[in-house]
């Protein structure tokens, strides 16, 4: 593992644990609608190295873990550190324009971080096998990409869960356009797959009015 992977982890896990013994320092640093709006922009950066509990924090930190030597081998260590945080801003500024007007709304997590190293992966090394615990077969990275995204569109649409779908899917548009900003050759050598991952995304512009966009 690199040491700036690293770094970003120790980070993740010392901010994550104070966050979760001290809720002023908690409730100060999260990403929340209300506090945004009045000018505190900060916390579109620091929410993403806070988590909700252990298990939010260990599944982030895993998906980082696999998925970043393979994006730093290709685009090298400082393009992977400007992929993350603004993959992680990315998530941030969706989340921010699709719930601007619940003042109360507040999340927290790498996740938009994670997605945009995540797909960026999975662009770069569409058929690589991913296992699950409960599924016993491997599956192409390509079909974890599209039924991510396609979960995450319908998944704001329909309000599933307590998960921030929007931080997800804005982490992820990120991650796949500086892919080709960073290596533009991949518009002809993947263009199958980039138009593959790119239509659960642009989902969101098409039918922006009935995901209440």
């Amino acid at each position: 593992m690199d040491k700036i992977v690293l770094i970003i982890i120790i980070a993740n896990v010392i901010v994550s644990l104070k966050g979760f013994d001290d809720v002023i320092f908690f409730d100060k640093y999260k990403f929340q609608i209300g506090p945004i709006v009045n000018k505190e922009w900060v916390r579109m950066l620091t929410s993403g190295f806070l988590h909700v509990d252990f298990y939010h924090l260990l599944f982030n930190m895993l998906t980082l873990y696999f998925f970043a030597d393979g994006v730093i081998a290709e685009f090298g260590i400082i393009n992977f550190l400007i992929m993350y945080f603004l993959s992680l801003l990315g998530g941030s500024a969706l989340s921010y324009y699709y719930h601007q007007r619940d003042f109360f709304y507040s999340a927290v997590g790498a996740s938009g971080a994670v997605s945009g190293i995540l797909f960026a992966s999975i662009l770069l090394y569409p058929f690589d096998s991913l296992y699950f615990m409960f599924i016993p077969i491997p599956i192409p990275a390509i079909v974890v990409g599209i039924g991510y995204l396609l979960y995450s569109v319908f998944g704001m649409k329909n309000q599933w869960g307590n998960i921030g779908h929007a931080a997800h899917l804005g982490g992820a548009a990120t991650g796949l356009i500086l892919s080709i900003v960073m290596e533009p050759s991949l518009l002809f050598t993947h263009t199958l797959y980039v138009v593959i991952l790119a239509i659960p995304l642009l989902m969101l512009f098409v039918f922006r009015k009935k995901i209440n966009l």
